[in-house]
């Protein structure tokens, strides 16, 4: 049998080169996150909420199919294994206080 490409694998390679703009490039700080879900997609919203000011802001938000919802999740777990493998096991921080949410 000829060699096939793998399921992974492109036999036509093309290389994607990806900007970032200065402000994505900075990145964002995010102390909270929500998730929400329809058939068709999730959604993440990233927070900075500030307890002592009972302020908060949405910092970023991600709209995603459920099949790359699938995919974040595995990198998430293969990369959380390899950080605990190389610096030591994560201890879960405790959840905080409920909070209830005040859109503006």
């Amino acid at each position: 049998m000829p060699n096939q490409p793998q399921p992974n694998q492109q036999s036509n390679s093309r290389q994607i080169q990806i900007k970032v703009t200065d402000d994505v490039m900075r990145g964002v700080y995010a102390n909270a996150m929500s998730v929400v879900h329809s058939k068709e997609e999730f959604t993440l919203d990233f927070m900075n909420i500030y307890p002592h000011q009972g302020a908060g802001i949405v910092t970023g938000r991600i709209i995603i199919s459920p099949g790359h919802m699938k995919r974040i999740q595995a990198a998430l777990q293969d990369n959380l294994k390899k950080y605990e493998n190389q610096f030591g096991k994560i201890e879960e921080a405790q959840a905080p206080e409920p909070m209830g949410f005040k859109t503006a």
